[in-house]
C-alpha cells in the first residue's frame, strides 16, 4: 500500500483553501517575472531556492522554480534538512506521495537507498515549502526528497558519489537554503541595526553566494566560516555542490543569480532579517548567444555610435529585434577599437540590465572611458 504523507504546513507557511493558495502562487511567479524579466537561462542542472513562507520568500524561489520549470525534468532531487536536527548521514522519507491542498504529488526514489526517516523525522518545511511551486509548474513530475544532516568531508563526498551515480537523464537538483539571519532573535548581529544594517546584509550574503559559485565545497564552508553568515542550508549547499563537481561533461559549469532580497527589503524591518537567494547552476553553453543575438548586439552598438558621429547626440540605441536571448539578464563587457587600437573598454559583472539594454549603454560609457584620451564624438573607424 502507498503512503501518502500530509504535509503540516498549509494553513501556516501558505494558504490551506486550495483557491487561495492558486491565486498565491500566480501572483508570486508574476512578481519573479515583473523583478528578473521573462527570459529564461536553457538547461539548468540545479538551483538553490529559500524555504521561508511563501508570501516572504517566495517571489524569490519563484525565479529559481521558472528555470527548473523550463528545463522540464522527468524528476526533482531535492536537497534539505531538519531544522529540528536529525542524524549526520543523508536519510530519506519511506513514502509513495505527499499530499497538499493542490492534491497528490509523486515520489520517486529510484536509484537511492539512504537510511529511512523516523516518524518523529516525517518532515520539514526546508523542501515542503516547494512542493506547490512542483504542483504548480510540474504537475505530475516526481520528486525525490533527501535530507542531509552534516557538511562533514567524509559524509559529503560518500553521498554525493550515491546520488551523482543514482542521477536519471533529466534528473534536476534542488537544495534548499536561507542566507544570513540577522537580529537578537538569531543571536547574529555582527554590525548595529541603522541605515546601513540592509547594505550590509546585501554584502555579507554576496560572499556566501559568490563562495556558492566555486563548486568547491571546501572553499564555501570555508568562507561561511569567515564571515560568519548564519545561513541555515550549508548541508545541503555543500553537498549540492560537491555533486555537481562529479557531474561527467567536458563543459564547465557555472551559477547565475536568479533573484536575490532579504526580508527587510520587503517589509523594511532590518532589526529581524533574512537572505533569500535564487541559484541557478548552468553548463557553459547554456550562455552562449546565438549568431543572430550577437549580430543583433553588434548592430546595436554601432547604431548607439552613429548617434554622437552622426547628430552630436548620445542616446543608447537599443535592438528591436525579436529574440528573446536578448531579454536575458547576464554579465556584458564592451571593448571599443580605433584602426586596431583599443580605444575604451568597460564591463558590468551583474545582472541588472537585460543585454538589450546594457549593450547600447556600456558602448556609451566606452566611448568616454576616462583611461584613454576623450573625444568629443566617436570616431569614423571606430
Amino acid at each position: 500500500m502507498t503512503t501518502t504523507f500530509a504535509t503540516p504546513y498549509a494553513g501556516a507557511w501558505y494558504p490551506a483553501a486550495p483557491a487561495e493558495l492558486e491565486e498565491l502562487l500566480e501572483e508570486l511567479l508574476e512578481t519573479s517575472e515583473e523583478r528578473t524579466g521573462a527570459a529564461l537561462w536553457p538547461g539548468v542542472l540545479a538551483v538553490v531556492v529559500p524555504h521561508a513562507g511563501l508570501v516572504y520568500s517566495g517571489s524569490v524561489a519563484a525565479a529559481s522554480w521558472r528555470h527548473v520549470a523550463a528545463a522540464r525534468p522527468a524528476r526533482v532531487v531535492m536537497l534539505g534538512f531538519l531544522h529540528s536536527g536529525g542524524p549526520a548521514e543523508v536519510i530519506m522519507p519511506r513514502i509513495g506521495a505527499y499530499s497538499t491542498p493542490l492534491g497528490r504529488v509523486p515520489v520517486d526514489p529510484s536509484g537511492f537507498d539512504f537510511p529511512a526517516m523516523s516518524p518523529a523525522q516525517a518532515c520539514d518545511h526546508s523542501l515542503e515549502i516547494q512542493l506547490p511551486f512542483v504542483q504548480r509548474l510540474l504537475p505530475g513530475v516526481p520528486v525525490a526528497p533527501l535530507y542531509v544532516g552534516s557538511a562533514h568531508e567524509r559524509i559529503r563526498r560518500e553521498a554525493a558519489q550515491r546520488i551523482a551515480a543514482a542521477l536519471r537523464p533529466g534528473d534536476v537538483l534542488v537544495a534548499s537554503t536561507d542566507l544570513t539571519h540577522y537580529g537578537r532573535r538569531f543571536g547574529f548581529t555582527p554590525f548595529p541595526l541603522d541605515s546601513g544594517t540592509g547594505a550590509n546584509l546585501h554584502a555579507l550574503d554576496r560572499e556566501v553566494i559568490d563562495a556558492a559559485s566555486s563548486l568547491d565545497p571546501a572553499f564555501f564552508l570555508a568562507e561561511l566560516r569567515r564571515n560568519g553568515s548564519t545561513t541555515c542550508g550549508v548541508a545541503p549547499v555543500s553537498l549540492l555542490l560537491e555533486i555537481l563537481s562529479l557531474l561527467p561533461g567536458e563543459e564547465e559549469i557555472f551559477q547565475a543569480t536568479l533573484d536575490y532580497m532579504t526580508s527587510g527589503d520587503l517589509n523594511g524591518d532590518y532589526s529581524l532579517s533574512v537572505g533569500y537567494a535564487a541559484l541557478g547552476y548552468f553548463r557553459e553553453s547554456s550562455f552562449y548567444l546565438s549568431e543572430a543575438a550577437r549580430q543583433a548586439l553588434l548592430d546595436s552598438a554601432e547604431a548607439t555610435l552613429a548617434q554622437p558621429r552622426e547628430r552630436g547626440i548620445e542616446r543608447p540605441v537599443e535592438s528591436e529585434a525579436p529574440l528573446e536571448e536578448l531579454d536575458r539578464r547576464g554579465g556584458v563587457f564592451v571593448s571599443l577599437h580605433e584602426r586596431g587600437e583599443l580605444f575604451g573598454c568597460i564591463g558590468r559583472l551583474g545582472d541588472e540590465d537585460t543585454y538589450r539594454a546594457a549593450v547600447p549603454e556600456l558602448t556609451l560609457s566606452a566611448l568616454h572611458d576616462p583611461r584613454f584620451p576623450t573625444r568629443a564624438t566617436a570616431p569614423p573607424d571606430l
